[in-house]
């Protein structure tokens, strides 16, 4: 038993290596989508499943941006019969990635038939009041600010009432980025921290800080109302150039 658990854990951590050389490869190529360099901890992922590990019954549960899968293993891992996952992510890297772990990795394997896998962006996935628990890890201080709207109307369109939608920003990481910044870049900032603040003023219940992942972050628990967004109606954009059919496992 012990040269067993020696062993999984030498594939975890070999496992582990591999996610965040791919994941910082795409990171160089696609940053603004990406919004970090390393996968998330476990002790990130950990605090971003947390509703799902509260008694409940079978729900449908969107990962937005699931990137190489660090979240999407713990999601799983929750998972209860019944409960219907679908993955949304953009880049066409990730998705192969994703479909050869669902074909390869046990854990993953196992849950295949409970999973959809959709090449598309958030905004493109069809449907209303559809979900109870969105978790995303779209980096929203990459975008534009009419991009940010966008994203928490596709949110609260998505979401059923009483839907929770789960995601983490880094810790100061707009604070830290505008001394270091031109004018422009400033004022985008700033109109995407009130953007921001705006809906954790209006609809966060909870938040977790979790130290132990680089950079450190804060996760955030909202309870979106569908009928009810935030901010001036703006004109509708694709948040990518380009969207492809959406794909199942």
């Amino acid at each position: 038993m012990p040269a067993m658990g020696n062993r999984n854990s030498e594939a975890s951590a070999m496992r582990f290596w591999v996610e965040c050389g791919d994941f910082f490869r795409e990171s160089r190529r696609h940053f603004r989508d990406t919004g970090a360099l390393l996968p998330s901890s476990r002790f990130l992922a950990h605090a971003l499943v947390a509703e799902l590990r509260k008694r409940r019954g079978p729900s449908r549960i969107l990962e937005v941006g699931p990137g190489t899968g660090s979240v999407t293993f713990q999601i799983l891992r929750h998972l209860v019969p019944g409960d219907q996952l679908d993955l949304v992510e953009i880049n066409e890297h990730f998705i192969r990635l994703l479909k050869r772990r669902f074909e390869v990795e046990w854990k993953f394997w196992r849950r295949r038939d409970q999973v959809r896998l959709l090449h598309s962006a958030v905004e493109d996935v069809e449907g209303e009041a559809q979900y109870d628990y969105i978790i995303s890890g779209l980096p929203l201080n990459n975008f534009p600010v009419g991009q940010v709207r966008d994203i928490y109307r596709t949110y609260s369109r998505l979401l059923r009432p009483g839907g929770t939608l789960t995601y983490y920003e880094y810790v100061w990481i707009r604070q830290l980025k505008t001394p270091f910044a031109d004018r422009r870049e400033r004022r985008r900032l700033y109109r995407v921290g009130r953007v921001v603040g705006d809906y954790i003023r209006a609809f966060q219940v909870r938040r977790q800080r979790v130290l132990m992942n680089v950079p450190p972050a804060v996760v955030r628990h909202l309870r979106l109302r569908p009928t009810e967004v935030l901010g001036t109606r703006t004109r509708r954009k694709a948040l990518f150039p380009t969207v492809r059919p959406a794909a199942t496992l």
